[in-house]
């Protein structure tokens, strides 16, 4: 099976800080990957990175998505390639409803079969049922006074709408209850059973959120570099020992 994401010997800075030394990752079509770390190790950063941020210098490396090198891609031109990024702190946009935040993501994706609103309502509501929100939640403007178990559950359904060939979840399970946790998890798994050829890389602290969903492999950072590599074990191993045993060993 092919990789749909290559990065290789990564270097970039924020100001005159460098934060990712050196980063390579592979991402293989259809598999899910767990990116772990301590705090500070770069994790977050390498998100932000991918899908284009431009608070981030990339000093050296390269970044091949899709087949494409999108070093120069914009977020906008990332996200149409299907690049997806899920916050670990979504904003809240107010003035913009929910309903057109989303049916002009979708309609910017697919600009020659564009929902109407009618359409879209239909299109929508199983995967609103899937995440238990009710209908009346796209009438809310973004994450505006939202819970963060909702803002959570929004990032979710914008995945389940756009499919894209690679979502990075970033924390998606901080600060969630064991209830919101399982329907996030839920939506999760069905994205992926909708969508076989989707790859996940979820960035998280915890083994909570791997219970729920396997990862095929773990990559553990420190000081913006992958050091180490391994099967879904080594985040059960993590949580018994912590890092600094994998770390140093």
């Amino acid at each position: 099976m092919s990789n749909i994401l290559h990065v290789k010997n990564l270097y970039a800075r924020v100001d005159d800080k460098e934060i990712l030394h050196d980063l390579s990752l592979e991402v293989e079509t259809g598999k899910v990957y767990a990116l772990m770390g301590p705090n500070g190790s770069g994790k977050s950063t390498l998100a932000q990175i991918l899908m284009g941020s431009p608070s981030y210098e990339i000093v050296s490396g390269s970044i091949e998505f899709a087949d494409k090198n999108i070093i120069d891609f914009s977020p906008d031109e990332r996200s149409k390639s299907g690049l997806f990024l899920a916050f670990q702190y979504p904003l809240s946009i107010p003035g913009v409803r929910f309903s057109e935040f989303l049916r002009g993501s979708y309609n910017a994706l697919h600009p020659d079969d564009k929902l109407t609103p009618i359409r879209f309502k239909k299109f929508i509501i199983d995967k609103l049922e899937l995440l238990k929100l009710n209908e009346s939640f796209l009438d809310r403007m973004v994450n505006d006074g939202f819970s963060g178990g909702e803002k959570k559950k929004a990032e979710i359904l914008q995945m389940l709408i756009l499919k894209p060939k690679l979502a990075i979840l970033d924390e998606t399970d901080s600060g969630l209850d064991i209830d919101a946790l399982k329907v996030v998890t839920h939506g999760i798994k069905q994205a992926v059973l909708q969508n076989p050829d989707m790859s996940i890389l979820i960035i998280t602290h915890y083994q909570r959120i791997l219970d729920y969903i396997q990862p095929d492999y773990i990559h553990i950072m420190k000081k913006g570099q992958i050091i180490k590599i391994g099967n879904a074990d080594l985040a059960k191993e993590l949580e018994v020992t912590g890092y600094d045993s994998i770390i140093n060993s």
